[in-house]
């Protein structure tokens, strides 16, 4: 009986992990870079992702993890031109209620001192829920449960440097219970544009909104609401 337990445990365990999901590799102009796979991170490729520990989720916007799903430095950088294409890859996904957030942060230097602290965050991309209800499909996981990817086009007047890009899902599919998807890569960004984004459209993680924003806790099977407007700073075009 005790071995039919462990069995059981082990196997719901699996079944909780594969639920979840992660940023497995990006074409980024058209070239391909691998990322993390598995629960074995550290047996993966170079990549230009910084390392996570597993594909479970953060819980409150204010973990430390919430940033880079606990990745902190990678090995390789990928090249990208101002107004290029990145494209993020899932190996797995299955939750449809909530939005995709693209975030991207300036590094003062080199990567090995980015860390990603301060008021420098702002998003280039993002997806809530374009038509009701909650409860539906109509949302930007929706899109990556059904593609497996999400493709942003960097500003194209972004200035040139080193930035870290965060791919963020916000699984809603819990009442009150929100699920934060994230991982980030290293890029550095190339062309002749001036544009910073500053003021409003700058934001801290962890803790970019409230826990409380009606745009992270909200009961997506239970409320009535009729729109829904995605946490923290609107999208910077540049």
């Amino acid at each position: 009986m005790l071995f039919s337990s462990a069995v059981t445990a082990v196997a719901l365990l699996a079944s909780q992990a594969a639920a979840h999901g992660a940023v497995t590799s990006y074409v980024i102009d058209g070239t391909t870079y691998p990322g993390y796979t598995g629960f074995s991170p550290a047996s993966s490729p170079k990549t230009i992702q910084r390392q996570w520990p597993d594909y479970n989720p953060t819980m409150t916007v204010t973990d430390k993890k919430v940033m880079c799903n606990g990745g902190t430095k990678a090995d390789l950088t990928a090249k990208v031109a101002a107004g290029g294409k990145v494209k993020a890859i899932w190996g797995q996904w299955t939750h449809q209620q909530g939005p995709v957030m693209v975030w991207m942060y300036k590094c003062a230097g080199d990567f090995t001192a980015c860390d990603g602290s301060g008021k420098k965050w702002f998003k280039i991309d993002q997806k809530g829920m374009t038509a009701p209800p909650l409860s539906g499909t109509a949302w930007g996981t929706a899109d990556v449960y059904k593609n497996l990817y999400w493709e942003s086009t960097i500003p194209k007047n972004l200035a040139p440097g080193n930035y870290l890009i965060r791919h963020e899902l916000l699984a809603l599919h819990q009442a009150n219970t929100p699920q934060f998807y994230a991982e980030c890569a290293q890029l550095e960004v190339s062309g002749s544009g001036s544009g910073s984004p500053s003021g409003d459209f700058l934001a801290t993680i962890p803790g970019y909104a409230a826990q409380s924003d009606p745009g992270i806790t909200v009961d997506t099977y239970g409320s009535k609401a009729t729109t829904y407007t995605p946490p923290g700073p609107a999208v910077w075009t540049g």
